[in-house]
């Protein structure tokens, strides 16, 4: 049987998509699947997670800067003043993915979370709420889902409040990510990283 781990050059043991590219050893050892509680980290990833959609995630991290430096580092207060102006900067932006209609649901999503700032609800709460009662590592890559019902649940929750690109499967994504899940497979040096910090990390309300 094969191992569902990988063991990089420094001996350590991985899931086996954290070492098939530079980019992908440094996200999946220091930020995929730790807990994040900060609304605009939050925000980035959302707005990421749905550029990717159609793409793979290493052309996302290849462009990560660039999408911050042209997104105001993410901040929503400022995303949601965007105008027109800003989505043709944005359209000429060969730093970013350049698709009209990600650039206007990323100003959307800015509007939305302010929104929700204006209700008194937190982003990170609205994620952190469907975290799954249970859950469990997966014992190989293989057994990764592409959704689960608190993916879908929230991704509905995110359309009533005005989000687009926040389908069922880039929310999962972004759950994965942003740690309300750890997916990092069993034997995973970093999962049990994961598991440390999601255990005295406090969830937002």
């Amino acid at each position: 049987m094969n191992s569902p781990v990988e063991v990089g050059p420094d001996g350590v043991p991985r899931c086996p998509w954290g070492v098939s590219a530079p980019e992908y050893l440094a996200y999946h050892d220091k930020e995929w699947g730790r807990p994040v509680g900060d609304d605009d980290r939050i925000f980035e990833k959302l707005c990421l997670e749905g550029f990717q959609s159609g793409l793979s995630w290493l052309t996302i991290l290849r462009k990560r800067d660039g999408f911050r430096k042209a997104f105001a580092g993410f901040d929503p207060t400022v995303v949601a003043g965007f105008t027109d102006a800003d989505v043709a900067r944005l359209l000429a932006d060969p730093a970013i993915v350049r698709h009209r209609g990600k650039i206007t649901a990323t100003i959307g999503n800015a509007q939305a979370t302010v929104r929700l700032r204006a209700q008194g609800i937190s982003l990170a709460a609205l994620l952190w709420s469907f975290e799954p009662a249970v859950s469990e590592r997966p014992k190989t890559g293989a057994a990764l889902p592409a959704l689960i019902p608190e993916s879908k649940a929230l991704s509905a929750a995110l359309r009533r409040y005005g989000f687009r690109f926040v389908g069922p499967t880039t929310i999962y994504a972004a759950m994965q990510s942003l740690g309300v899940v750890n997916d990092h497979v069993d034997g995973c040096y970093f999962g049990d990283v994961s598991d440390a910090e999601r255990q005295y990390f406090t969830r937002p309300v």
